[in-house]
């Protein structure tokens, strides 16, 4: 008999996303569909996922387990979020006005707003602020069933800065539920205070920026915003190649305003991950192909910037890259913090299949920021992080409709209402109250 603390029997449909990660090709939406299933985990890991029937006779619940009947739900990994800038300061909601009015993205970066607008107001603000603000998006990406996500800095652009952003998102990661990813940013822009001299700003980067934040641990991974105007191919190789040489691992913005090169030089320096690629060529796609990179892309920013397109995921996919998607929490342009939404635009914008797109939202998502031995699919040892879904699976693109009726993170339900066999009705930690959010005995 095995031992079991949670257990969430009579699924309608479970959907494990079951590895080996990462999915690409043909095998990205291959999900593992599961119908009148039982998953139960015991202080925070997965020790059972298969049919109902047979669970109740190897299933041995602890004297506290709670037992949810499921037979009116799915249930489905964890989502992971593995591009956000979601500590930060300010509020860019005028220039949401704008684009609505018809200013583009580089007629708004040009009158001064965009990326540096932030970083006046992210350099301004006190730590613990940062922390309150970060809070509260994490609440509400919670609430869209993310489990794990990667935090960038980026807003900063000086060192005291940087490091500022990568503890504060480092105390996010001890206060809530959520597990918390950090990547080093310092390449997002060119400060004001280094315009028309940028290549003593990649040698500061380079020399001391990225040193520092290697000693002092402050992330693990380095990202370059690749983009014209900003840093050039050659410019992101050596900033991604410094990270490599201290420890750091690659990841790149590329090709999301034009085709960069950005694609190319993830190919290059062998990043886990390139994204955004709204813009991505023919040749880039081979060769992150070659070099196994994985594609994530956010559809909700090249929604909200009006971009007029999107990242070709169908050509991606029949290259054999495997595709992941993320929101893009940040002030400017990713207003979502629903993977859902990502999901659903994903859909119907880029052509992707539904399994491709929850594939793409978990264990995909996992692999790009090196956590899959443990998140993105519903596995026996891997850590019990879900999200129970009202009806069958693909209600989750059902924007608006109240799909999501509890998410599960460590075998804790820490969002929702879910009623147990015994008809109790559990006390569910709401949006706000962040101590019912402390990370319990199953963090690692």
């Amino acid at each position: 008999m095995i031992d079991a603390d949670l257990i969430i029997r009579n699924i309608r449909e479970l959907v494990t996303c079951a590895g080996p990660a990462p999915l690409a090709g043909s095998r990205q939406r291959e999900v593992g569909p599961l119908h009148d299933a039982t998953i139960a985990s015991l202080r925070g890991r997965i020790v059972y996922a298969g049919g109902a029937r047979e669970a109740v006779s190897a299933l041995a619940p602890t004297p506290d387990a709670r037992i949810i009947d499921a037979s009116a739900m799915s249930v489905v990994p964890g989502f992971v979020d593995p591009h956000t800038h979601l500590v930060f300061a300010g509020d860019r909601r005028d220039e949401l006005r704008r684009r609505l009015a018809g200013a583009t993205y580089a007629e708004i970066a040009a009158a001064g707003g965009g990326i540096v607008s932030t970083v006046t107001a992210t350099r301004a603000a006190a730590e613990d602020d940062l922390i309150r603000q970060g809070l509260g998006r994490l609440d509400e990406m919670l609430a869209c069933g993310t489990t794990t996500c990667e935090v960038k800095s980026g807003y900063g652009l000086d060192l005291e800065s940087e490091l500022k952003m990568l503890r504060a998102a480092a105390r996010l990661d001890e206060a809530h539920a959520m597990d918390v990813v950090l990547t080093f940013l310092g390449a997002h822009e060119v400060p004001p205070e280094y315009r028309g001299r940028r290549s003593d700003y990649v040698k500061l980067l380079i020399d001391h920026m990225i040193p520092e934040v290697a000693r002092t641990n402050a992330a693990e991974w380095c990202d370059v915003f690749c983009e014209e105007g900003v840093f050039t191919p050659e410019e992101s190789t050596r900033i991604l190649e410094a990270g490599v040489a201290h420890g750091l691992k690659p990841r790149i913005h590329a090709d999301e305003l034009g085709a960069s090169g950005g694609s190319q030089v993830a190919a290059h320096v062998r990043a886990r991950s390139a994204d955004h690629l709204i813009y991505v060529q023919s040749d880039g796609i081979e060769a992150m192909a070659r070099a196994g990179v994985t594609a994530t892309l956010l559809p909700s920013a090249a929604f909200y910037l009006k971009l007029g397109r999107f990242a070709p995921a169908r050509a991606l996919i029949d290259a054999g890259v495997p595709v992941a998607l993320a929101t893009d929490v940040n002030p400017g342009g990713g207003f979502s913090p629903s993977m859902p939404f990502a999901m659903s635009i994903a859909c119907f914008q880029m052509h992707m299949t539904f399994e491709e797109a929850l594939a793409a939202a978990t264990l995909n998502a996992a692999w790009s920021i090196d956590r899959s031995e443990d998140v993105g699919s519903l596995e026996k040892g891997k850590v019990m992080d879900a999200v129970l879904v009202h009806g069958d699976a693909v209600n989750l693109i059902r924007n608006g409709a109240p799909s999501i009726a509890a998410v599960v993170k460590r075998g804790r339900i820490v969002h929702g209402g879910i009623t147990g066999d015994q008809g109790d009705k559990q006390e569910i930690r709401r949006s706000g109250d962040t101590k019912g959010l402390m990370k319990g005995p199953g963090r690692e």
